[in-house]
């Protein structure tokens, strides 16, 4: 008869999940890290549009871009979190300055991480960690907390590392429609119901202080907007006369009730399948 204890032993070793056999970094300039099991998936193509179209964000562009460029080559560099206005080229950018560190001949792969996936961050950071030969750009997009979320501790862990610090060879690049990653109003509620205001918020709100940059992205003015389609436009082979652009163009962002990059694009998209134009996605 099979020992009681070796029957448990097996049973807890069937539950176990297998581990994680070594990623092949070469496989790919660019991966997503997916949980149950946990996996590294590589990507073969990143949705991306060319660096030179994201029109409005030239200092951000510049600054990213050599803050990238920094740590691409070894040297010092800061997380970053590029926050502020809905569609106006935040997650573009990152995607876009990665293209062009790799257009320019640095090594540097791209992991996407997505926010509900933030209390698996420390065994990631193991398996990029280990890959000494390899330099991580780590990316999450759309990064926000809710009043009651546990998931920005998690979230210390790139920043600050616990006590064995930051993978050097880890850099992490996040996107957020808030400054401080959580809705003002709960940060306003907290203060007004705690027993001690200052310190209610301040493990949350400080979270936006472990960011070496802060990069503000601001509503474009129309003349913005109207180069973004000129761009696409130029850049895709659509031609059509500017007196006609600038009315529909106009026309379709009344409609929408803003003006964004994200607009341009949806704009442009239109008016592409409307002459016949094939756009790749």
């Amino acid at each position: 008869m099979t020992d009681p204890l070796e029957r448990i032993a097996g049973a807890l070793e069937r539950l176990a999940p297998a581990p994680m056999p070594a990623p092949d970094f070469d496989a790919a300039d660019a991966f997503a890290w997916a949980t149950q099991p946990d996996r590294l998936e590589p990507v073969t193509r990143v949705a991306r549009v060319d660096i030179s179209l994201l029109v409005g964000v030239d200092r951000s562009r510049d600054i990213l871009l050599e803050n990238t460029r920094h740590f691409a080559r070894g040297l010092p560099a800061n997380n970053a979190l590029l926050w502020g206005a809905r569609g106006m080229g935040k997650s573009s950018l990152v995607k876009s300055a990665h293209a062009q560190i790799l257009a320019e001949g640095l090594s540097l792969k791209i992991v996407e991480l997505s926010r509900e996936d933030l209390p698996s961050v420390a065994r990631l950071l193991n398996h990029l960690r280990a890959a000494v030969q390899h330099r991580f750009l780590l990316f999450c997009d759309d990064l926000s907390f809710s009043h009651d979320d546990q998931h920005y501790k998690s979230l210390k862990a790139v920043l600050d590392g616990g006590i064995s610090g930051r993978p050097e060879n880890v850099l992490f690049y996040a996107t957020s429609n808030r400054r401080h990653l959580m809705p003002r109003d709960m940060i306003e509620n907290e203060r007004s119901s705690a027993i001690s205001p200052a310190e209610a918020v301040e493990e949350k709100v400080s979270l936006s202080d472990r960011f070496g940059l802060w990069l503000g992205f601001h509503p474009c003015s129309q003349d913005e907007y109207l180069a973004m389609i000129r761009g696409y436009c130029a850049a895709h082979g659509v031609k059509v006369p500017e007196e006609r652009l600038r009315a529909e163009a106009i026309e379709w962002q009344a409609t929408r009730g803003s003006r964004s990059g994200r607009v341009a694009w949806q704009f442009f998209c239109d008016l592409a399948a409307r002459e016949g134009v094939r756009v790749a996605a």
